[in-house]
């Protein structure tokens, strides 16, 4: 009976340190598991499916796409003026970086800061779709975004314990995190 209860709490907690994948519709799981079969493929281990930081993903992929906040020098981890959140115009100067990296703990229980990328694509017809390849290969063209996904250059120092991943309407967004989330 022991062995019984201990292989049932076994298989529940490996499935949730697939953590939360279940809460991911068929693109985000998809880029989820691009990004880890990504940093596996340089040698780095996975990073546990966060269920704050992919609400924060979600949202902010859903404010991306429906109220597109990049006005002036406001870019994609800019946030509108049209939730429940504090508005934030994030500049390539980085001068206003903790209003993006608050978001997390803003919006959620997760207490740590949070670290951004995101994309959007605009096809030849005008309209926004995006697809988890789309995404990570435009990151990893980039290389500010591919430091961030690899922990390389100025992101060596941290080690990514959470992540959160949403994609909407032409818009995708993944967030890190150096805390692993309680929920």
């Amino acid at each position: 009976m022991k062995l019984l209860f201990g292989f049932i709490l076994l298989v529940l907690l490996s499935s949730f340190n697939s953590s939360g994948i279940n809460n991911l519709h068929e693109e985000e799981a998809k880029l989820y598991k691009l990004i880890s079969n990504y940093r596996a493929s340089k040698g780095l281990e996975e990073i546990s499916l966060s269920p704050s930081l992919t609400f924060v993903a979600q949202t902010h992929a859903k404010d991306l796409a429906l109220n597109i906040p990049l006005k002036g020098k406001c870019n994609a981890h800019s946030w509108s003026d049209q939730g429940d959140w504090e508005v934030c115009c994030y500049t390539s100067h980085h001068n206003n970086s903790n209003c993006m990296w608050d978001k997390p703990a803003e919006l959620t229980s997760y207490k740590s800061a949070g670290y951004e990328i995101a994309a959007r694509l605009l096809t030849k017809d005008q309209t926004f779709k995006i697809t988890a390849e789309e995404a990570l290969d435009g990151w990893k063209k980039s290389s500010g975004h591919k430091q961030v996904i690899l922990n390389i250059s100025k992101w060596k120092s941290k080690r990514w314990q959470a992540i959160g991943i949403g994609i909407y309407n032409g818009a995708a967004c993944v967030w890190f995190g150096e805390e692993k989330d309680s929920n």
